[in-house]
């Protein structure tokens, strides 16, 4: 067998493999969409995904201006103003004064926010330790550190 032919077929078993991945992922995307649509209805009934999306992230980041929100979300800070008013109306976020800007506002998760997304998380957080009862906890850390490698585009490490 040549070098050429074990190349070609390295390279055409890594196009389907990386095919393969790609209808999973695809699968397991439609499944989060339905996911974080049910999450946002559980927040608050009516909330949009893009909305349960923002209020997510200041959730994650915990003090965060809107121009750093809409720059992490990729969004139009016009509209993502506009949903932060929104979630400051149903009381899951509030912003206080930035001490570093005296002109920006700090964006941070209510007391109230954070129980309801508690709550809005349960019934997916039990599904996926039922779901994943059978593996090894090893593998349930691989498979993150795999994917995390993956979404910040580099080579996984051991």
């Amino acid at each position: 067998m040549s070098i050429t032919m074990i190349s070609d077929d390295t390279r055409e078993a890594r196009t389907e493999a990386v095919r393969a991945l790609e209808s999973e992922f695809g699968e397991l995307i439609n499944r989060f969409r339905r996911i974080i649509t049910e999450n946002a209805n559980r927040v608050s009934p009516g909330m949009l995904p893009g909305a349960y999306k923002v209020f997510t992230t200041i959730v994650r980041r915990e003090r965060v201006t809107l121009s750093a929100l809409a720059e992490t979300l990729m969004s139009d800070k016009g509209q993502i103003s506009r949903t932060v008013r929104e979630l400051e109306q149903l009381g899951l976020i509030e912003r206080t004064p930035d001490p570093e800007d005296g002109r920006s506002s700090l964006l941070s998760p209510t007391p109230l926010g954070l129980e309801r997304l508690t709550q809005a998380r349960m019934p997916q957080e039990d599904a996926l330790l039922r779901a994943l009862e059978e593996w090894p906890v090893d593998d349930i850390r691989n498979l993150s550190r795999l994917l995390h490698a993956l979404t910040a585009g580099v080579a996984p490490i051991d």
